[in-house]
């Protein structure tokens, strides 16, 4: 079992149900694991070992009756520390909610636990998750396990950090502006954020007194982050699915998720390339990087790839008026008036600021314009590829590079490639395309049409064949 963190999700589940390992025994070996570097990784902000050893003997005791099991029957994961777990401490990085715990689950944790997974505990993210990176006022920095100098990206911080250290093999991430993009690029891994309502939402970080303050409802997915495309899959296919708590659900059973993990001839797939949206400043590394990806797709896949941009400009924005519109204003400026001085400062200037009616209606028509490039530009391919994020991983305790290929930019540009994504509503992953001279991994973003998920787990699993990385692990992992 000291060897259990080279194995998948599948292949784990696999072992546990035919009985070549316990759950117990896999359990113990991942609190091992946690305990052995998560000193250094900070990954686990509420680390839960009891709650995780109780559920693997469940497990066990439901395999030794005969009982039916989960898919993920003994899979240790993680959950970010902005979805809800009954019981367990929920901080979301906030000096207000340092002691809140909820009274109910997340419905995503409900579809974890009935599939059997195992949860070692919540995982660290930013402040409310506002900001792309790991570092928050009452936790320890979560750092990068490619180099422990640099952040794991956000907001789903932790888990990113914790799946790419071996801690587990998968982990509960949510996306509202790029939040499981983000830390699947810094740290190697795969990361979906699948079309709009396929996942349900409820209820997000609440409080008696705060209701509803991290509650993006039009943005925001929960989605998985794994090492490899097909555990990705493997996860939506528990996750997804309608939910009466969640009135942007959708009906499920029109992606076969496993079907789409497994590898199949992308010849003559119709590809757009967009380097840079025909705006954005990118690293010249992660040009390099994700240029190569893309010539993969061409040239050892069979597609037709032309570069070509949606034409929309920047929404950057639109995107923060729709935060503000899906923010309970009125309770975050009480948490301000109570904690302000404990508080991230971005986040304080953004609560305060004197939105206005137009400001939040000129969002809402700066999102229609993305939408409508889209889904124009997306009728003419069927999958459109682009860098996941403009820079590689870079220091802690910023929230931003300020500099990019010699263009000076706003702390939050390197995240042009993604939001736009959350704006649209389309299924989005970032997969690994490679690494910089030094050694850090980059992402690419592979983007499908509307409710197209199947397309993109098709590309990314073809992807993955051709280009391994499964195998491609930190140093302090070994």
């Amino acid at each position: 079992m000291s060897e259990f963190w080279k194995s998948d999700a599948v292949t784990l589940a696999a072992a546990v149900r035919t009985r070549k390992v316990s759950a117990v025994e896999l359990a113990k070996a991942a609190l091992q694991r946690v305990e052995r570097l998560d000193g250094t990784l900070h990954a686990f902000c509420t680390p839960t070992p009891d709650i995780a050893l109780r559920e693997a003997a469940a497990v066990d005791a439901a395999i030794a009756a005969g009982d039916p099991v989960g898919t993920l029957a003994g899979v240790p994961y993680g959950i970010k520390d902005l979805i809800c777990t009954k019981d367990v401490r929920t901080m979301s990085g906030a000096p207000a909610y340092a002691n809140f715990v909820p009274d109910e689950d997340d419905v995503v944790v409900e579809r974890m636990r009935a599939a059997g997974a195992v949860s070692l505990g919540k995982t660290n993210v930013p402040e409310y998750g506002y900001s792309g990176v790991g570092h928050n006022p009452v936790c320890e920095t979560t750092t990068n396990p490619w180099d422990i100098a640099r952040t794991s990206g956000g907001s789903s911080a932790g888990s990113g950090a914790a799946v790419a250290a071996g801690l587990c093999p998968m982990a509960l991430g949510s996306d509202g502006g790029g939040s499981v993009r983000i830390p699947a690029s810094f740290c190697g891994l795969v990361g979906v954020k699948a079309s709009m309502g396929r996942v349900p939402l409820y209820p997000g970080t609440k409080d008696e007194r705060y209701p509803g303050v991290s509650s993006w409802e039009s943005l925001e997915h929960i989605g998985p982050m794994a090492r490899t495309v097909r555990d990705a899959a493997l996860m939506l296919s528990i996750l997804t699915g309608p939910d009466d708590r969640d009135r942007m659900s959708i009906p499920a059973g029109d992606v076969d998720w496993i079907a789409a993990a497994q590898p199949r001839d992308l010849k003559g797939l119709r590809v757009a390339y967009s380097p840079d949206w025909g705006y954005a400043a990118v690293d010249p590394e992660v040009r390099r990087v994700v240029g190569e990806a893309v010539r993969v797709f061409e040239q050892d896949l069979g597609c037709i790839v032309e570069e070509a941009h949606p034409g929309f400009e920047d929404p950057y924005a639109a995107f923060w008026g729709i935060v503000a519109a899906e923010t309970d204003l009125k309770g975050m400026r009480a948490i301000v008036a109570e904690h302000g001085g404990k508080m991230t400062p971005h986040i304080v200037d953004f609560i305060t600021r004197n939105w206005t009616a137009e400001d939040l209606t000129n969002a809402l028509i700066g999102r229609k314009a993305v939408v409508n490039k889209m889904w124009r530009f997306m009728r003419q391919y069927d999958i459109l590829l682009t860098p996941t994020l403009a820079v590689p991983p870079f220091a802690l305790h910023i929230q931003g590079v300020e500099k990019i290929d010699g263009r000076m930019v706003q702390p939050f540009q390197w995240l042009a490639f993604t939001f736009p994504m959350n704006l649209t509503g389309q299924p989005a992953a970032s997969v690994p395309a490679g690494f910089t001279a030094s050694g850090l991994p980059v992402g690419l973003q592979i983007v499908g049409r509307h409710l197209a998920d199947a397309s993109v787990i098709q590309a990314a699993a073809a992807f993955e064949a051709a280009k391994p990385w499964a195998n491609a692990w930190p140093a302090i992992a070994q």
